[in-house]
């Protein structure tokens, strides 16, 4: 259904309120976005079929995943903001209701009520913009009208939906919930952090670039607010030991190129560092909780040889962590290098925080490969089960999601060569964006090497012997 909503472009909409429509409609845009949403989702739900004990609410979890994947569909396919802001809703309450899905322990539900609260209160920021873009002489709330608005409400209506979507993807200064997130199932961690919701501000950032341009201010602020947000969480990751919270500060980092593009202006280089992000990032949550159920551990010291134990998880999420490193020819790497060659027009310094901020992914991505791929331990228990009693199997229908993901991880990449690049910018109306120079390219390649290699150096010391609980 997905593809061929793609493909036949449909749209549709019935009367709201008086002068306004809710609307809903496949652009190019958008079509990519409906594709990458379905795909993801399809991946994590056959996965979270093996995961589940036969005594959970399977029912229950299953209905939420589909409502949550479903809340986005409609955001991203929203052509005015009434709509849009439905959706938002419901995916923010569905969102609260996985985080919190095994609720009889305290701390899962208040994470899944920070995180909640914390976007929550974010979100007010496009009821601002649409009050402000009713004032300001747009009443039919059409996200392509919005740049028509009348200053000073145009400039209200920007702030609201740029401190909506910071709010939403985990920007700086909005960070801090999404590690209380990792409280979640791995398969919710796995949609929330890739195709969704995580996702969601940083495609409200790049389909609304005309916004951001009217106003002057409003794109270099955001473009500034992802590449600090890449480079600070980037160093987080660095810091952590517990796999989940590596990935989790991974994701705001990651997101953060994208919300650079966007302010940037690079619409085509933002959409390739989502696709391609969405498929390494929901094949990493995947592995890390194929290990959790099997070993009943997330943290890196206690993980020692897991990828040797269990070849096939250990070979994706290698695949994986060695993408989001942003080392080619894997995909993340031409994707990071089309969002640098937007973010040089914005300026050398600009450009320079974008650089450091790859370099730092490569350190934190080859951490997490070299603690796994460790030859297997004397005293394989020591740091088992601490956080559940593992099982010592990966299910059986983890194979199948994970191959396929590992796969689009490592050749997505081909959307930034010339030839898909021209492609991809036609398809969503970004003719004459910036394509990275082959010195750029190199320059890249080159950082990113050196970060791993360092990492690899450095991750290669003595391991502390893990507590066991």
């Amino acid at each position: 259904a997905a593809i061929a909503a793609a493909v036949t472009r449909p749209a549709a909409s019935a009367p709201l309120f008086a002068g306004m429509e809710a609307g809903l409609a496949v652009d190019g845009l958008s079509a990519v976005m409906v594709v990458t949403v379905a795909a993801v989702t399809l991946a994590v739900l056959v996965f979270a079929a093996g995961e589940f004990a036969a005594d959970e609410n399977r029912g229950r979890f299953f209905g939420l995943m589909l409502l949550f994947a479903g809340a986005m569909l409609v955001t991203v396919t929203a052509t005015t903001l009434p709509l849009l802001l439905m959706a938002w809703e419901v995916m923010g309450a569905a969102s609260w209701a996985l985080i919190g899905y095994r609720w009889r322990r305290p701390e899962r539900a208040e994470a899944a009520d920070v995180a909640f609260l914390t976007t929550r209160a974010a979100d007010l920021g496009l009821y601002l913009a649409a009050g402000a873009a009713v004032a300001g002489g747009v009443g039919s709330l059409r996200l392509d009208a919005l740049p028509n608005a009348a200053s000073p409400w145009l400039h209200v209506a920007t702030a609201g939906i740029v401190v909506a979507a910071l709010g939403k993807s985990a920007q700086l200064p909005f960070s801090f919930w999404l590690s209380r997130a990792m409280q979640g199932p791995s398969p919710v961690s796995a949609l929330l952090h890739s195709a969704t919701m995580v996702a969601a501000g940083a495609y409200l950032l790049l389909r609304l670039v005309p916004l951001l341009d009217a106003t002057r201010w409003a794109g270099p602020a955001v473009a500034w607010a992802g590449a600090v947000t890449a480079l600070a969480l980037g160093l987080v990751a660095v810091a952590q030991t517990d796999l989940k919270q590596l990935l989790a500060a991974s994701t705001s980092a990651q997101i953060g190129f994208m919300v650079l593009a966007a302010g940037s202006g690079g619409v085509a280089g933002g959409t390739t560092q989502l696709v391609a992000h969405a498929a390494t990032k929901s094949g990493l949550f995947l592995a890390a909780g194929a290990w959790l159920t099997a070993l009943g551990t997330r943290q890196l010291p206690a993980l020692r040889g897991a990828a040797r134990r269990y070849r096939q998880v250990g070979a994706a999420f290698t695949v994986g962590a060695l993408t989001l490193a942003g080392l080619p020819p894997l995909s993340l790497w031409a994707a990071k290098d089309e969002v640098l060659a937007a973010a040089r027009t914005g300026g050398t310094a600009l450009y320079a925080v974008g650089l450091a901020a790859a370099a730092v992914a490569a350190v934190y991505s080859v951490k997490a490969v070299r603690y796994v791929t460790r030859p297997l331990p004397e005293t394989p228990q020591a740091g088992y089960d601490t956080e559940q009693r593992g099982t010592r199997r990966v299910a059986r229908t983890a194979s199948a999601p994970l191959f396929a993901l590992t796969l689009a991880a490592a050749v997505l990449g081909v959307l930034a060569l010339p030839g898909p690049a021209s492609w991809l910018k036609r398809l969503v109306g970004a003719r004459g964006e910036p394509s990275p120079a082959p010195w750029e390219l190199g320059l890249s390649a080159g950082v990113a090497f050196a970060a791993a290699g360092l990492a690899w150096r450095c991750a290669s010391g003595p391991v502390p012997v893990p507590r066991t609980a």
